[in-house]
């Protein structure tokens, strides 16, 4: 007697390889074969991020060759938006990192962000956040925030880097350190720092968007979106919003 379509669903949930669905290939019912169809698809997902992770863990195995041991991935999101912070992280992973999907984190839905970001944190050796206010940035200029903001979070990070892989900017705080444009498409490590460092500012706009409404902060994360933009001609500008950038600039010396 075929075995019922619930149970054939759960067997097929936690399959590994084709060989477990060998049992239901003769089932001629169209949901057992949808079934083995979108489990089929599944295996395929799951083999290009795995060989997507090993592309990406390419300039951390070549650091552990050379004997480091502390390889730390930096970067930074929020230098574009017109308000709130500019916020870098710094994660060590373990050698042993095998968590499937990582990735650039503006490649990622707001979900699979959220997700990786708990997986992230549990699994990492340590992980530094650095936030610098609007304030900093009107006063040193975003180039500048930015790096402070990575000094930051590696600061935070126990055990110190004895490699440190960053995107796009140099910033010399480890003897050795590595420089990557779109890194966070290159290196696991970087791309980990992408994901915590968006899902911790977006977090922070939300709470801004509380504290500030009319501007859609949770939406737009301080970007200047049509609807931002409105919000500034109708209620101007507010405490957390970048002076030294356009528009706001413009909005705030005709105050």
């Amino acid at each position: 007697m075929a075995e019922a379509m619930d149970v054939i669903k759960e067997k097929c949930y936690l399959a590994t390889s084709e060989a477990d669905l060998i049992p239901f290939l003769e089932d001629s019912r169209k949901g057992v074969q949808k079934l083995i169809e979108q489990t089929k698809k599944r295996f395929e997902n799951e083999k290009r991020q795995l060989t997507q992770l090993e592309t990406m863990k390419f300039h951390e195995k070549e650091g552990y060759a050379k004997g480091y041991q502390w390889i730390a991935g930096v970067d930074e999101v929020g230098r574009g938006p017109l308000a709130g912070p500019v916020v870098a992280a710094a994660v060590i992973l373990p050698e042993s990192f095998a968590i499937l999907g990582v990735n650039d984190s503006k490649k990622l839905s707001e979900n699979q962000r959220e997700k990786l970001f708990d997986l992230i944190s549990d699994c990492a050796v340590s992980i530094g956040i650095g936030i610098i206010a609007n304030e900093i940035i009107d006063q040193v200029n975003i180039y500048e925030a930015t790096k402070l903001a990575m000094n930051e979070a590696l600061a935070q990070l126990s055990p110190q880097p004895d490699f440190t892989l960053i995107d796009a900017m140099p910033l010399h705080y480890s003897d050795c350190e590595l420089s990557l444009i779109k890194g966070d498409s290159k290196s696991v490590s970087i791309a980990a720092a992408s994901i915590i460092a968006k899902v911790t500012r977006d977090r922070l706009m939300k709470q801004y968007d509380q504290l500030y409404p009319g501007y859609e902060f949770a939406r737009n994360m301080g970007y200047g979106t049509k609807k931002h933009l409105e919000g500034l001609q109708m209620f101007g500008s507010c405490p957390i919003h970048r002076y030294s950038f356009e528009p706001v600039k413009s909005h705030f010396m005709k105050i």
